[in-house]
């Protein structure tokens, strides 16, 4: 079994923190020399570089980056540790690291994650989003707590986790008010021919939405296909084209983007799903997000 000299590793997250081995040499009260031969030596045993100069300072390589983040763990729990053997508050909120998925709109991840901000003991939030496929392995090697995402897990995805649902919203077509003015009446005929931003093709609400056109006889002009929510959004803010966004969130949307609703399509539904290794909720973040969502969704279910 290879064993991590934790010395080595104090003294590296030490001068990572400071940015020079002056300042950590003032701080462990150490010569400099020491400092810098116990860095050496853990470089040696990594096999890797952890620093590099930027004129008088460190600073830390990309693999520097991760053994950081690393120790940074490790000595947070060690004070946890002592704190709770000498029985004072730790002061430590529980991490609660989620996924959300390109697809999902912002403000609704927000308003999905926000109870868990309410909650006592309190709880840290440590976010990430990007592709729902790389966020599930995350999940199962338990790099993530959970995962929000617009649909289900795929049989065809193996990893052992569980979908559960969170509700669903219609969605609302929206517009600069230059662009929404002339489409307003004769909605929703006037959609044929619009400038229109549209999510990616395979994406489940693109699926819905080439159904939708299709079973009214509406041909749209594409003028983007976007992946990720939040520049789909940026573009319709812009007036590159119209688009759509959950009804749950009109107002928010409205105010944001300085854009205004055409009309909703009441057929087009947006479902939220949780995805976690438990088949039963039992993390309090994640109970308490579920209940939170399954109020907030079941307001716009028309």
């Amino acid at each position: 079994m290879e064993w991590l000299n934790y010395h080595h590793l104090l003294y590296f997250w030490t001068v990572a923190r400071h940015g020079t081995i002056a300042r950590a040499s003032e701080e462990l009260r150490l010569a400099q020399p020491t400092i810098s031969g116990q860095i050496r030596a853990l470089e040696h045993q990594l096999g890797e570089k952890l620093f590099q100069r930027s004129g008088r300072n460190l600073v830390l390589t990309e693999i520097g980056h991760v053994v950081y983040g690393y120790a940074d763990d490790i000595f947070s729990i060690g004070r946890e540790l002592m704190d709770t053997i000498n029985d004072r508050p730790t002061g430590r909120p529980v991490r609660f690291q989620v996924g959300v998925a390109d697809e999902v709109t912002k403000i609704i991840a927000y308003r999905l994650l926000e109870p868990a901000l309410r909650l006592t003991p309190p709880v840290q939030i440590v976010c990430r989003d990007g592709a729902a496929d790389r966020l599930l392995t995350d999940l199962a090697t338990h790099a993530l707590d959970l995962v929000i995402a617009d649909t289900p897990i795929s049989p065809a995805i193996k990893v052992k986790a569980f979908s559960h649902a969170l509700g669903e919203t219609t969605v609302t077509v929206f517009g600069t008010a230059k662009l929404a003015a002339p489409r307003r009446r004769n909605f929703p005929q006037s959609l044929n021919d619009a400038p229109f931003l549209l999510p990616s093709a395979g994406k489940t609400l693109r699926r819905t939405l080439d159904l939708w056109f299709d079973q009214q006889g509406l041909r749209p002009r594409v003028i983007a296909e976007l992946d990720d929510s939040a520049l789909l959004t940026t573009f319709g803010q812009a007036g590159a084209g119209l688009f759509v966004a959950p009804t749950v969130i009109e107002r928010e949307v409205m105010r944001q983007y300085g854009v205004v609703p055409v009309g909703r399509l009441d057929s087009v539904r947006e479902r939220y799903f949780a995805i976690s290794v438990e088949r039963r909720l039992k993390h309090p973040a994640v109970v308490a997000i579920s209940n939170a969502a399954n109020e907030m969704l079941a307001r716009r279910k028309k």
